[in-house]
């Protein structure tokens, strides 16, 4: 349409209708002229808007979508960082709590013995040259650490240090071929001595040939001179093996060692030895074992079994077919009780 006189003529002539329509339906309320007018014009127009709208939401959507992806991809990674911290908390606590477990274990070992002990955290494994059995723990010469001392944890002999640094010392397992140790069998006086064989049970070599060990019997350090390297009463396993007897000067047993060697964490280092041996103390107790289970054997006579089974029956009585024992085994949570009818005139024996 051209910018022409009549049709701004007609422009303001709309404008003024209009705003006549808006002030006629405003003052009218609910009772307005134009309310019909606007029911048919939606009836009209409403399909027509809602196919508009419904071709239109998904790019609509879309583009809100791709607006707050930013915001969204932020708060997914805000919360797997909160995840993976939760975790590490959670494992750390768990790891804590194992720790202060060991730590209780040495302590009671060390309370039973009267060892002085100064704790610390085993951080490398191995050596750093060669195939030995070692770790490093994280007290050194600082914390008064020294050279050939006795080193345990809450199970009994660990080993004894190597290598002292500051800050750091090098302990030798007890399960290395190089390591050998004094032991003493429980309850008696049978000297010998321990060595390690890596990951199979120690070779203990017994002074005293002729001695009768069993399986299950236990050992613990005889101790050194000045108490360096070891201690005395310290539990070094117990005896899995023994080699038979062949009338040599010495025996060989075989001992499990009462220390898991690949899953030590906590440790401690004897720094002061006990005023008196302890000698089996720090052993644990041996469980109680086991109440056998009592068994009752009641044995009844052919005149009391007929008198009980067949209402007194004179003739009952006198037939030899109706003799038998009646025996009850079991246990006082109730017998079993079983009949054995004996042959004809065979005598009944009485317990």
């Amino acid at each position: 349409m051209r910018d022409t006189r009549e049709s701004r003529l007609l422009l303001v002539l709309l404008i003024a209708i209009a705003f006549a329509l808006i002030t006629v339906d405003i003052r009218g309320g609910e009772d307005s002229p134009v309310d019909g007018a606007r029911r048919a014009a939606a009836t009209v127009f409403g399909p027509v808007q809602d196919g508009v709208a419904t071709a239109v939401d998904p790019i609509g959507n879309a583009i809100a979508a791709v607006r707050d992806s930013g915001r969204r991809h932020d708060r997914v990674s805000a919360l797997e960082r909160e995840n993976a911290e939760l975790k590490t908390r959670l494992g750390s606590d768990d790891r804590n709590r194992s720790r202060a477990r060991e730590l209780d274990s040495i302590l009671k070992t060390a309370g039973a013995g009267q060892y002085g002990v100064k704790g610390a955290q085993v951080i490398a494994i191995g050596a750093a040259q060669g195939f030995s059995w070692t770790v490093t723990i994280d007290a050194g010469s600082r914390d008064g650490i020294r050279r050939d001392m006795t080193v345990i944890n809450g199970d009994g002999l660990v080993g004894r240090v190597t290598t002292v640094g500051p800050h750091t010392a090098t302990v030798l397992l007890a399960n290395d071929p190089a390591f050998t140790v004094g032991t003493r069998m429980e309850k008696t006086s049978e000297l010998g001595f321990a060595t390690g064989q890596g990951d199979r049970p120690l070779s203990v070599q017994l002074l005293n040939g002729r001695h009768k060990v069993k399986k299950g019997d236990r050992l613990v350090t005889f101790g050194s001179q000045a108490d360096r390297p070891f201690v005395p009463g310290v539990p070094v396993g117990e005896v899995v093996r023994v080699d038979p007897s062949r009338g040599d000067l010495t025996r060989t047993v075989y001992v499990r060692p009462y220390v898991g060697f690949s899953r030590l964490d906590v440790v401690g280092v004897v720094v002061q030895a006990p005023r008196t041996d302890p000698r089996d103390m720090v052993l644990p107790a041996k469980p109680a074992p086991p109440k056998p289970t009592p068994t009752v054997t009641v044995t009844v006579t052919p005149g009391a079994s007929a008198s009980a089974g067949d209402g007194g029956d004179p003739e009952a009585r006198n037939d030899p077919g109706a003799q038998g024992d009646l025996d009850v085994q079991g246990t006082p949570d109730g017998p079993l009780p079983t009949r054995t009818p004996l042959p004809s005139g065979q005598p009944t024996d009485t317990e």
